[in-house]
């Protein structure tokens, strides 16, 4: 067995973000959260109390250098139809010299029913010349 001197964990550069199945090529940041709903609570004589989880939340936040008008054409089919707009993201990290994948391969994670919240950039004027991120939040539905 050859010795191992250095870890090597996942590098945050390493992976891919996926809009319905189109890569965002803009892509710059892409976090994906897990929050359980947990009811806490005790019984008559128990010091300590007991925990349990009732369900969960899915929410993240996507951050984009802006290069398409995916948002626009967001805002405008709800805008024309009235429907809330969901989509699926799919999350690729695929970091080949971690040790992650060296034990697990790529970590893939698909969220289903993603709708945006909060507020929506449509323009952002700078006059110190930098180039436009936008950070949209989402809320999902169901993690696959």
């Amino acid at each position: 067995m050859p010795m191992v001197y250095n870890k090597n964990p996942i590098s945050l550069r390493e992976g891919k973000v996926f809009i319905d199945g189109v890569c965002v090529v803009d892509s710059i940041t892409c976090q994906i959260d897990v929050t359980p709903d947990v009811w806490t609570g005790r019984q008559l004589g128990e010091m300590t109390p007991s925990s349990r989880w009732l369900g969960y939340a899915v929410t993240g936040t996507i951050t984009r250098r802006r290069s398409t008008n995916w948002l626009e054409q967001k805002i405008k089919q709800y805008k024309n139809s009235r429907e809330t707009p969901e989509f699926t993201l799919t999350g690729l990290m695929n970091d080949a010299s971690s040790d992650y994948y060296a034990s697990y391969g790529a970590n893939t994670v698909t969220v289903v029913g993603c709708v945006l919240t909060g507020a929506l950039p449509l323009t952002r004027l700078d006059s110190g010349g930098e180039v436009v991120e936008d950070s949209l939040a989402f809320n999902g539905k169901d993690i696959m």
